[in-house]
């Protein structure tokens, strides 16, 4: 298969060669419209059908309450993710290359590491889930076999890279959305719905912001690499449009996959998920559980294709003349596979009740990031970035460190932990006296992004100042002249002999 936009050819059987190097001009290729198939395909998945179930099954709302909170949390993740999307074809980088620019060489591998382990946790759930579905729903087939056949088919999409990506995305939307709505028909109406699914469940605060901060959480961990996937759009293709496309490619994908999950979590609630979605739809099951196993392939293709960016990203860093391509990119995400896969196959029966406590550290992580990265971008730089500095071991005007960042970032963290809720391990002070209410996001974004704002551009203007100071202390003095008529009269008066 070929494809051929803005000029340049493009087939899915190549293996890309770049990683983390700026895309030329002359090697851009793509429509906006990439950006919907892409995050619209890859969101239909088991794992978007657990996160939905946890709204019924964990957080115990009745229907309304969980669609509600489903689409507020998803609408309002998803702001944060299409604006690091629209990031991607002006800067033509990896988005951890660009945090560069925000945090310095070596400050980025703060955030970068911690990026590095949200990939791993990604891939690490997607497998487990994906591999349960698979044995449900096929008899001879393990866990461990669902697994381990999961893994293989992602690390090589992750080899060939990009195309081949977007490509099976493409593909997926179709397959995916079509199973979907069989999903649907054949587990609400084939089925019916019992008379108890409408009066299930008791709608409570803190249950509704914990659904929404669940699938907040969810579109904002994709915010760390979404312009990986649209860095190598055409420059004219603008911003704009591609945070439009993958906005709405990424809510709608994630909001039909998780109501879905919240009626099964209704229909069946004291069962596993997936083993809820085998028998919700007993008749397809097999159909509906591999077609969604094949869309976990695509999403985790993405997770160790991005995680493996990431993990050049920081050697590059500390050897800045390491220029990582194809081949590297194979061996790093063969070595982040197996080691993922290893966790994959040890993990303990009571997997989503981790997942969610892993939702929760994720979003501690990822919130004060994302404020100080969009904050910087938009408001500070107005996407004004030297990239070629990206890639210089002190960071050229960006530094090494660029503290005022670190420091956010860390007050940013720091600020959340009264306020959370992580399982049974803990409780936050403050989520306490709330009822047991979680609103770490909000009050991460609340405090991160005017604290970095005010503080940059407080240093800015002192910056200024003394640069100013500087420049007139060293200017010399100007000597006196007279006015040209005063000379000339001065001239006049000595050749009268008048002092």
């Amino acid at each position: 298969m070929n494809e051929k936009h803005g000029g340049r050819e493009e087939s899915v059987s190549t293996i890309e060669s770049a990683t983390i190097q700026p895309i030329p001009a002359d090697q851009r290729h793509g429509r906006n419209r990439d950006m919907f198939t892409i995050w619209f395909g890859t969101n239909i998945m088991i794992l978007a059908i657990v996160t939905g179930a946890l709204s019924t099954t964990r957080f115990g709302q009745p229907a309304w309450s969980a669609a509600l909170a489903i689409i507020a949390g998803n609408l309002f993740g998803a702001i944060f993710m299409a604006l690091h999307s629209a990031q991607g074809p002006r800067l033509g980088v990896p988005q951890m290359v660009q945090t560069k620019g925000q945090f310095g060489s070596l400050g980025s591998i703060l955030i970068v590491g911690v990026v590095v382990c949200m990939y791993l946790g990604f891939f690490v759930s997607i497998l487990v889930f994906g591999g349960q579905s698979l044995a449900s729903a096929i008899p001879f087939l393990s866990d461990e076999a669902g697994i381990v056949m999961l893994a293989a088919i992602s690390v090589c999409a992750a080899i060939w890279g990009y195309t081949l990506i977007h490509a099976y995305a493409r593909i997926m939307t179709w397959a995916s959305g079509l199973v979907l709505l069989m999903a649907f028909v054949w587990a609400f109406i084939v089925h019916s719905v019992p008379a108890h699914f409408f009066s299930t469940g008791v709608a409570t605060p803190a249950g509704f912001l914990s659904t929404f901060g669940a699938c907040a959480v969810w579109q904002i961990a994709y915010a760390p690499y979404v312009s990986d996937y649209s860095r190598y759009l055409p420059t004219e293709t603008g911003a704009r449009p591609a945070f439009w496309m993958s906005y709405w490619g990424t809510s709608i994908g994630s909001v039909l996959p998780m109501f879905l999950g919240a009626g099964i979590g209704l229909l069946l609630p004291h069962t596993d998920p997936v083993v809820a979605l085998t028998r919700a739809t007993a008749g397809i099951s097999v159909v509906v559980v591999v077609v969604f196993s094949i869309g976990v392939a695509a999403t985790n293709a993405m997770n160790l294709y991005c995680g493996t960016l990431c993990t050049i990203t920081m050697a590059q860093t500390i050897v800045p003349r390491f220029n990582p391509r194809g081949r590297e990119r194979a061996l790093v995400a063969t070595g982040l596979c197996a080691l993922a896969t290893s966790i994959a196959l040890t993990a303990g029966s009571d997997f989503v009740a981790t997942y969610k406590n892993f939702l929760v550290l994720l979003l501690g992580a990822l919130v004060p990031w994302t404020a100080v990265n969009l904050v910087d971008y938009y408001l500070v730089r107005h996407g004004d970035y030297v990239v070629g500095d990206f890639y210089k071991r002190d960071g050229g005007r960006y530094g090494r460190v660029n503290w005022p960042a670190v420091s956010c970032y860390l007050v940013g963290v720091a600020v959340q932990l009264p306020f959370m809720i992580i399982g049974t391990a803990f409780i936050g002070p403050i989520a306490t006296m709330l009822g047991n209410t979680d609103i770490s996001l909000i009050v991460g974004l609340a405090v991160v992004s005017p604290l970095y704002y005010f503080t940059v551009t407080a240093l800015a203007r002192r910056r200024n100042r003394s640069a100013a100071r500087d420049a007139s202390a060293r200017r010399p003095r100007r000597r006196t002249y007279l006015p040209a008529p005063d000379r000339a009269q001065k001239v006049q008066a000595n050749n009268h002999g008048i002092n």
